[in-house]
């Protein structure tokens, strides 16, 4: 069995996708890649992709007939992993975005040391790689404060997770919270165990000004506001996460980057 696999949806991006593989840093046959390829125009084509990474690679590329949107190739992604073994380790990467050397070494070892915790993130850098703006992301590292400051803000930055999963009980992306499936994933696995992030900037995630979070902005925090209130415990917390989401709302986009980099830089 790997040691992780690997989930990467795709659309229209194989170079990004390439990028990505090539930042891994991990022995091949430890690990195995699940590309889900949600219909791309020129279909991900794996003999491209052991040409180019690495022949050695171990890669399963799911063709999705048209493109549903990226909670439905997660799911299927997700769905052809739990086929294949009952428990282990599933991380997730986006195309464009990059690996530390060490992130995957770090991580597979932080949880086999923390049999406790379920879902583990790292710190990461926001860039975009056209200007060469970007900005460090940096949050609480610990269960109690994190499990706090989900009520305000999706703590865990998606392509930097690793989590646990056991097949006899599957944990899905969530359909009901659109540009948002990820916090409501989270919050379901915090359900099951603890939090954590590792205090290292693991990851470079691409500022992409037509990607899915920023072309759907207002529609990803009105699902944020619903995610808060089906999941959070606290009435108090729910309350002022749900104020401070609808206050994000009002900042225009080209404000909230400059806001973004003052807060975590």
């Amino acid at each position: 069995m790997p040691d992780f696999f690997l989930l990467i949806p795709c659309y229209n991006n194989m170079e990004g996708l390439i990028r990505s593989l090539r930042s891994v840093r991990y022995p091949w046959q430890k690990f195995k890649v699940v590309v889900v390829d949600d219909g791309s125009r020129v279909p991900v084509s794996k003999e491209r992709l052991l040409q180019e990474v690495s022949p050695h690679l171990q890669v399963e590329v799911v063709h999705q007939p048209k493109n549903s949107g990226i909670t439905h190739a997660l799911n299927t992604g997700l769905e052809l992993i739990h086929s294949q073994t009952t428990e282990g380790l599933i991380a997730r990467l986006d195309c464009g975005d990059l690996c530390s050397e060490d992130r995957f070494e770090k991580q597979v070892s932080f949880l086999k040391a923390s049999p406790q915790v379920q879902l583990l993130g790292s710190w990461c850098y926001f860039k975009n790689f056209t200007t060469g703006e970007n900005y460090k992301y940096r949050t609480p590292v610990e269960d109690r404060e994190i499990q706090k400051k989900m009520y305000f803000k999706n703590v865990f930055i998606h392509p930097t997770v690793i989590w646990r999963f056991n097949s006899n009980h599957p944990v899905y992306y969530p359909y009901e919270y659109p540009h948002a499936e990820d916090y409501g994933i989270f919050y379901e696995l915090l359900k099951q165990g603890q939090g954590a992030v590792i205090p290292e900037f693991m990851v470079t995630c691409e500022i992409n000004e037509k990607g899915i979070s920023i072309s759907n902005r207002q529609e990803q925090y009105k699902s944020r506001i619903k995610v808060v209130r089906a999941y959070g415990k606290s009435s108090w917390l729910k309350l002022l996460g749900t104020i401070k989401l609808r206050l994000l709302m009002l900042i225009p986009q080209k404000i909230l980057l400059p806001v973004k980099k003052a807060l975590y830089s």
